[in-house]
């Protein structure tokens, strides 16, 4: 750390300015501040917000209060998570945007992923000397995982096409908390501590994030006045100066050459990113996923999107049984079954869809979901992995394994963030944006405060299996695939609950256990956003948290299923439209630190 303390105060030296660099956290007069209630649950009317962050949830809510809409609310909490969570989120990323439009009753998707810059090839994460794939950390920590960001156009597109108001009033709210700061709470500090290591290794990264060496201290004020700058211009000049402007051509240069610190321990490969790829991104406004799941409409994120297909496949998989018929072990057994399952599917056949022709239509029909269901031992857990089915019809093939199962398990950043909103008339909004691993690539613009993503290393560096088709392999201009899975259910064309997630691969499997555990085992939604969790993503193990009680874990493991303990799986925010045109907002109780959930008229 005291190399970033000398680190700081040359730059500042060799720049003449102040000691009061951008980005330092300081204390308040009189001690620590306090940081601003979390409410994990809200009931009312007239409108809602939940997300991680409760300066964020304000923000969604201040806007609807003004009279603002659905899609307006998402856009101004999702720039301010780009304040308060600058290690999951930012205008350096991308993510996915479903809108509900209650006007036609109809449900709208936006892929603003990001894609891989056209000079990407095949064989980017091999090392030429020897063939292999570079180390994870080292695709991670590095210009060469930045993506192109979809995360601007993404706010400029949605605001454009349902929004009520400009990009420059959504964004306001943001620039003023960047400017005025908030209290840094345990989860921001901790969240600092653990990259602080990498963050070391990038002179603006430590500058800002870092400052006078050390994490921001639980119960300072953390500003950004370089993020409130930019986001005022870019209110001022809107996205082309990002995608067309100045600040892409910042972008570029940062990542092509990474500004590493002296004495730094790791080696940062350069960018593949031009001022080009930024030119020529475009937003994909595309259908969402669609199933019916016993009466009620499911709405997803189809590919570039791996959330939609296999949310929906493994919940067609669970249709096939009866929960009423099953106790806990036996429906917690076929939950992580059907995921299992459907996982295998995703991995052989999700992609980019402008690059693989990826069987939609099959991994969501009931008929493929009855050929896959027949493979569950109602006693015993498969051994995974196992193989991928074939999606295609017709579905009348014998009910046992066939293919080559894929050799090991994809990774993805456990970072990412989510938020739902509701408006008065009764649109919705699920919306996840992400900078993939927590911190990014690392690497901060200088002078513009915010971190660039590492999404590039989405992409499978090597086949899964050599010899096998891989659908999520890098190529120019091509989405990495992602478990981003912002959902909608709909009754009777009307919104019942929206719900999404952090939390790499395991995105999926949260929002899975949050729908089933909701619409099939009777629990409330904040009881089944509470409750403890189980992943199963065609690993030799299931992963559990602390909560799950013993009797279950026991009952599992009997069956054969093989458990690893996992701390905190996933981060939901989610909304549910309840009788009488109230609607309640729910967030995390403690995961992640807990979340914020609000609506504009509380219940009294």
């Amino acid at each position: 750390m005291i190399r970033s303390v000398r680190r700081a105060m040359a730059s500042v030296a060799a720049l003449g300015l102040a000691l009061t660099i951008p980005g330092v956290a300081s204390a308040q007069p009189g001690g620590p501040a306090e940081a601003p209630a979390k409410q994990p649950v809200a009931t009312g009317w007239g409108g809602a917000v939940s997300s991680v962050d409760p300066d964020a949830t304000r923000i969604g809510l201040d806007v609807l209060r003004r009279g603002g809409n659905a899609v307006d609310a998402a856009v101004a909490t999702a720039a301010a998570l780009g304040v308060t969570e600058p290690y999951s989120s930012g205008i350096g990323g991308g993510g996915y945007f479903v809108y509900y439009d209650a006007r036609s009753r109809s449900v709208r998707t936006l892929d603003g992923r990001e894609t891989a810059p056209a000079n990407m090839r095949q064989d980017a994460f091999l090392d030429p000397a020897t063939g292999l794939p570079i180390p994870f950390d080292q695709g991670v920590n590095s210009g060469l995982s930045v993506g192109v960001p979809g995360t601007p156009r993404t706010w400029d597109t949605a605001l454009r096409t349902w929004g009520t108001t400009s990009l420059r009033s959504a964004l306001e709210p943001a620039r003023q908390l960047a400017e005025r700061g908030f209290v840094v709470d345990r989860t921001f500090h901790d969240q600092t501590a653990a990259n602080a290591s990498r963050f070391d290794d990038i002179t603006p990264t430590a500058q800002l994030f870092l400052p006078n060496g050390q994490p921001p201290v639980v119960g300072s004020v953390f500003r950004n006045p370089d993020l409130a700058r930019t986001y005022d211009r870019l209110g001022r000049d809107g996205v082309d100066w990002f995608y067309r402007g100045g600040l892409g051509r910042e972008v570029v240069r940062t990542a092509q050459q990474p500004p590493v610190a002296p004495g730094a321990d790791r080696v940062f490969r350069p960018g593949l990113i031009e001022n080009g790829d930024l030119a020529n991104y475009r937003i994909r406004e595309q259908r969402p996923t669609r199933l019916d799941y016993r009466g009620l409409d499911v709405y997803g994120m189809a590919p570039s999107s791996s959330g939609g297909s296999t949310v929906g496949e493994a919940l067609n998989i669970l249709e096939t049984t009866d929960p009423r018929a099953q106790d806990e072990v036996a429906a917690t057994h076929h939950y992580l079954e059907a995921s299992r399952l459907a996982f295998a599917d995703r991995n052989r056949h999700v992609g980019d869809p402008a690059f693989v022709d990826v069987p939609l239509k099959g991994l969501l029909s009931d008929g493929f979901a009855k050929e896959r269901a027949c493979l569950i031992d109602p006693d015993h857990a498969a051994v995974s992995p196992v193989p991928p089915g074939d999606p295609k019809p017709p579905y009348d093939r014998p009910c046992r394994a066939s293919g080559t199962p894929e050799a090991t398990e994809p990774t993805e950043g456990l970072s990412t963030t989510h938020l739902v909103t509701a408006d008065r008339w009764g649109n919705v909004v699920s919306y996840t944006l992400t900078i993939e691993q927590t911190g990014g690539s690392a690497i901060t613009v200088p002078g513009r405060g915010f971190l660039l993503n590492n999404e590039l290393t989405d992409f499978n560096f090597a086949p899964l299996t050599p010899g096998v088709f891989d659908p999520n392999l890098p190529a120019p201009g091509k989405r990495p695939r992602s478990s981003m899975s912002p959902t909608i259910v709909l009754r009777d064309g009307r919104p019942l609950i929206a719900v999404g997630s952090p939390g790499g691969a395991t995105i999926i499997t949260t929002v899975l256990q949050v729908l089933t555990e909701r619409l099939d085992r009777g629990l409330s939604l904040p009881q089944a956003v509470a409750a403890p969790r189980l992943s199963q993503r065609n690993g030799a193990a299931t992963e559990v948290e602390p909560g799950v009680p013993a009797w279950l874990r026991t009952a599992l493991e009997q069956r054969g299923h093989v458990l690893k303990d996992n701390p905190e799986i996933g981060a939901a925010a989610a909304l549910e439209f309840l009788p009488g045109g109230r609607v309640q907002a729910v967030a995390e109780p403690t995961r992640r630190g807990g979340g914020a959930a609000g609506v504009v008229h509380p219940d009294r």
